[in-house]
């Protein structure tokens, strides 16, 4: 009989019911199975090994105003091998164990021989040695090499005999490490920051601390489970990057900042212990370079400290603006205003009070222009002490009128605040000597810091702006919220004392000590203070150290930028305007060429234009820069670094730290650098294939002139 659609449709649900039934039971007895030994035994053993674990957040990179790294986080790994295995499945056990064992067996030798030439720091004997003694001790996770390996190194191993195998077939597996690098060493190093360690996430100083809650992210969480022999990792929670922090330093200016003030401290009348160097803009009070150079026992300058910003200094001579500022604002004195300065050395209430050349007699009669391009002590402390002896109050009232010793809060942790003591306070006691000695630049403790955002104000208008350091926070590369430049005080002085301290400043480098801080004229006017003060340690100055200095600002018909240099030495000569003023004319001359100041440079007298040396670098930047300063029609010779192949490793010794990095990275290398200043090493040798990703290391040093 013949069978119809009707009688074939309650079939085909009777073999679903029959398999859906079948797939239950199937079910109902796995977890049956499970439940009883053995197989329970396996599984509580299972939970047992199951371990938690944080996922670590990428920290967010630190980047100079053009963006390129200055702190960022890249990862290493840790090499293991797994010699012990287990598997429930004795089956599976012995054939995992018999594999492992006889191509471990045939391969050992490549492996020890591929292991050190991927790492040179051992020897092939070295890695078999080490890769017996864990295969005897049976070991999970036997360390192979005792340093953490890089990307490329570890990509290198897995493509070695017998290692290239699976983890679950070979053993060998690695664990990932972030850690925390400088791509230009040691360049604006205490400001930027530092963690703990390469591999903590905790800050330790500088923008890593004060932006750590932007920097770090927050960890995700993972726990592993050891299934067949396999440690299964499974994600709890997704861990969330750090953001970026654009900051102010341009690197150009940071390193060129560097070597200038790094060979000015090396040389022989200077020999200093203790070298500061800071760069403003002017409008924005953005700090395009700060550095910060300690002499260390082996005779070499490092970034040690945060001078610039922890270091409370009595100013010296480059205070002596801010007290003539005060009288002038007062209508105390006009530039009319004349002081007898003869015979160079006074007894102001007890004490004596010199001008530096005493012993030839002094200056004679100053007018105030002249005090402060002579740096008169006897100008000013008879100025400040004549008008204000009677009333101490008004002058300090006055200096912070100007904003000298406004607390700047800055974004560093536990950074310290001017002291500008009081007359009134109950804090210090008051004498009548400390009125004069206040005057020049003693009794006071600023930061250099605090003294450039002064001399900032004086080139931007009177308006006092806070110097900054990060511009904005990004998140791949976008702009999630920006740093805005923040006002102190929006004047300073009238504007009558504003003109009349602007002149004084332009006259000190055109016809006072602070000549060698310009040009001669030739290329922009520059205007500043020198400073020079004895240091006091453990309140005596017994010790004949030196705080020499020089502050300003260039060009002075219209100011781009503000600088302080200070130089910390012992013993004489000690000089602001000849030992310091220098490294601030080249730092400025410098920064004005980069920018292409053609005006300026248009009005030079062609005849007696410095023709520089070009060191080694990029011919092309190199050609741009010359044309910039008005040297195109000059011979200079310029050792061109762009003609090497992009595929080839190039000589880059003789060339500075910006110029080797940014020429290695093009051709695709990871630069790691000890030292500041000129390249004098490099690891790999020129002409070798660049490798994408390969680490080449280089040793830089200030270069001697």
């Amino acid at each position: 009989m013949k069978q119809t659609g009707k009688d074939i449709a309650p079939r085909r649900y009777v073999v679903i019911f029959v398999l859906m039934c079948l797939v239950g039971l199937y079910i109902l007895g796995k977890a049956l199975y499970t439940m009883l030994p053995p197989e329970s035994d396996y599984w509580k053993e299972v939970g047992r090994n199951s371990k938690t674990a944080t996922i670590p957040a990428s920290r967010g990179n630190i980047l100079s105003c053009d963006r390129q790294v200055l702190s960022g986080t890249v990862p290493k790994y840790a090499l293991y091998m797994d010699f012990a295995v287990h598997d429930p499945d004795s089956s599976i056990e012995a054939k995992t164990r018999a594999f492992r064992d006889s191509a471990f067996r045939v391969d050992l030798d490549s492996i020890a021989q591929g292991l050190a030439r991927i790492f040179p720091d051992r020897d092939a004997d070295w890695f078999r040695e080490r890769l017996l003694k864990g295969k005897a001790r049976g070991k999970y996770s036997w360390r192979i090499y005792p340093k953490l390996a890089t990307y490329v190194q570890y990509r290198a191993c897995k493509e070695l005999p017998f290692l290239r195998e699976s983890m679950y077939r070979s053993g060998f597996h690695a664990d990932e490490m972030l850690l925390r690098l400088k791509p230009y060493g040691g360049l604006a190093s205490r400001t930027i920051g530092e963690l703990f360690n390469d591999t903590s996430s905790r800050p330790k100083c500088g923008l890593e601390m004060s932006y750590d809650s932007i920097l770090r992210g927050k960890p995700g969480s993972k726990h592993f489970i050891v299934m067949r022999n396999r440690r299964v990792p499974i994600v709890d929670v997704q861990a969330e990057n750090g953001h970026d922090l654009l900051t102010t330093i341009d690197i150009n200016i940071q390193d060129f900042a560097d070597r200038t003030l790094r060979r000015k401290l090396k040389e022989e009348l200077v020999n200093g212990e203790i070298g500061v160097a800071i760069v403003m803009e002017v409008k924005t009070g953005d700090v395009k370079a700060i550095v910060n150079l300690s002499r260390a026992q082996d005779g070499e300058y490092y970034e040690m400290d945060n001078h610039a910003i922890y270091d409370l200094w009595e100013p010296g001579s480059t205070f002596k603006t801010a007290s003539i500022m005060v009288a002038l604002e007062d209508g105390k004195i006009d530039l009319n205003k004349t002081v007898d300065c003869a015979p160079g050395i006074v007894n102001m209430h007890g004490r004596n009070m010199k001008d530096h050349n005493w012993h030839r007699g002094g200056y004679g009669t100053l007018k105030v222009e002249d005090i402060l391009g002579q740096s008169s002590n006897i100008g000013v402390s008879k100025i400040i002490d004549e008008a204000y002896s009677s009333n101490p109050a008004a002058y300090v009232d006055g200096l912070h009128r100007e904003g000298v010793g406004i607390p700047l809060n800055l974004p560093f942790h536990n950074a310290p605040s001017p002291r500008v003591p009081h007359p009134l306070s109950k804090e210090r006691y008051w004498s009548k000597t400390d009125l004069p000695w206040m005057s020049i630049g003693y009794v006071t403790m600023l930061p250099p810091i605090s003294t450039l955002t002064f001399y900032n104000a004086i080139a931007n208008g009177g308006k006092m702006v806070k110097p900054r350091f990060v511009k904005a926070e990004l998140k791949d590369g976008m702009v999630l919220r920006e740093f805005p430049t923040e006002v102190i005080k929006e004047r300073i002085c009238k504007p009558s004392t504003l003109k009349d301290i602007q002149y004084c400043l332009e006259h000190v480098v055109s016809g006072g000590l602070g000549r060698k801080a310009g040009n001669g004229g030739r290329l922009f006017k520059v205007s500043g203070k020198t400073g020079t003060a004895q240091f006091s340690e453990n309140g005596s100055y017994a010790g004949r150290k030196y705080m020499v200095s020089f502050c300003g600002y260039f060009p002075s018909d219209d100011p781009k930028y503000s600088c302080i240099v200070c130089i910390k030495k012992q013993g004489l000569p000690a000089s602001g305007g000849g030992q310091c003023g220098p490294v601030f004319s080249e730092i400025s001359q410098y920064i004005m060429s980069r920018d292409s100041m053609r005006s300026a440079i248009a009005a030079a007298d062609t005849n007696s234009v410095f023709v520089p040396e070009v060191t080694k670098g990029s011919k092309r930047r190199a050609e741009a820069i010359i044309e910039g300063m008005g040297l195109s029609d000059k011979h200079v010779e310029i050792a061109d670094a762009d003609t090497v192949p992009l595929n080839k490793v190039p000589d880059v010794t003789g060339m500075g730290v910006k110029d080797a990095v940014y020429t290695l990275q093009q051709r695709g290398l990871r630069v790691r650098i000890n030292g500041c200043g000129e390249i004098i090493k490099q690891d790999i040798a020129p002409g070798t294939i660049a490798t994408k990703g390969r680490t080449i290391n280089l040793t830089a040093s200030p270069k001697n002139r």
